[in-house]
């Protein structure tokens, strides 16, 4: 996922959180609005209880990969915000990559 595509201020974050639209899941949870550019961007938060900075950078990085599969950042318009959950330890990669999918297709509807 190129930088581009990344929320990467907090108060970016704190934006989008706060419109309160969001679909859950067991591992994650996506919260979404309309984007204010062209483009559509990305933000992914991990908590301190998914383990040590390692784990929770490896965490990012799938989640990254997954959402550069599903998301067509050119024409889907919406700023997301990804929040890992416990759960995610729980299952594999192409589970949650399943889960994941079916959330961001729910809220770009």
């Amino acid at each position: 996922m190129k930088k581009r595509y990344r929320i990467k201020k907090n108060e970016e974050f704190a934006k989008i959180i706060q419109y309160k639209h969001r679909k859950s899941s067991a591992a994650f949870v996506v919260y979404f609005t309309d984007a204010k550019e062209d483009i559509s961007r990305v933000g992914i938060s991990v908590s301190k209880k998914l383990g040590d900075a390692v784990k929770r950078n490896k965490i990012k990085r799938q989640v990254r990969e997954m959402v550069k599969d599903i998301v067509d950042f050119e024409n889907c318009h919406k700023d997301l915000v990804i929040i890992v959950k416990p759960a995610y330890l729980d299952k594999d990669f192409y589970s949650n990559k399943n889960d994941l999918e079916i959330l961001i297709k729910k809220a770009i509807i």
